[in-house]
């Protein structure tokens, strides 16, 4: 028996390691790793991106910023700097998809609460409606933890700004007043090297999703894998 195998153990070994690279093959095929696309100007709906950057298709981070909180305090990107975070575009008077937009933020805050390296931003698309007092009240009536989620509130067009073109997710309003915004339910999700990550449905927590649309749940799971992504 051992001269046998000593005889073919060339021919076994080559079966062995042929066994294991297509054992492996097809298991790569039926669970493929997951990944999350880095997203550019040019991967997104125009409508959604200022004409200045659609071209963009590589590269692209989210700019400097700096607004005023629910408490008062300016906020920057040094405030974010190594977070991994979810933006969104809201105003207070809202009475649509604001409403379930920050219900659904409210629920993701709970679920990332204890998350170092998870922070939430939301921006007023009527800051010269949304004051630092409205911001503060909107914040203590949703309870909001300051430590996780800044409601922030500043020029105009600096929001105007970043959010077409670095969040590459609010739309244009009336052509007539320029830096009227028509905000989406878009929530954006952005990694700790300030690329944005993926777009979300902000209203749907959990159900039916469209093609290429992704509920807030599975957010969260996408959170999840950029916190144990090798970077």
């Amino acid at each position: 028996m051992l001269s046998i195998l000593k005889r073919y153990r060339i021919l076994i070994g080559f079966f062995v390691i042929f066994s294991i690279i297509t054992i492996s093959a097809f298991y790569t095929v039926l669970n493929p790793k997951k990944s999350l696309q880095v997203y550019n100007p040019s991967d997104v709906n125009p409508e959604l991106v200022d004409s200045t950057v659609q071209y963009v298709a590589l590269d692209h981070t989210i700019a400097d910023f700096a607004f005023t909180n629910q408490n008062g305090r300016t906020i920057t990107q040094k405030d974010y700097a190594g977070k991994i975070y979810v933006a969104d575009f809201f105003f207070t008077t809202c009475q649509s998809i604001c409403p379930k937009m920050t219900n659904n933020m409210v629920w993701l805050q709970n679920q990332i609460k204890n998350n170092h390296k998870v922070m939430l931003l939301s921006h007023s698309v009527t800051p010269d409606i949304d004051s630092v007092p409205i911001l503060k009240k909107y914040a203590l009536e949703k309870g909001v933890i300051d430590s996780k989620w800044n409601l922030v509130t500043g020029n105009k067009k600096d929001i105007y700004y970043i959010a077409r073109k670095s969040y590459l997710a609010v739309k244009t309003g009336k052509p007539s007043e320029m830096y009227d915004m028509v905000h989406t339910e878009n929530f954006v999700l952005v990694d700790s090297k300030r690329r944005v990550r993926g777009f979300y449905d902000g209203t749907n927590l959990d159900g039916p999703t469209k093609p290429g649309i992704k509920n807030v749940k599975q957010l969260l799971e996408d959170i999840n894998f950029l916190c144990n992504e090798i970077e």
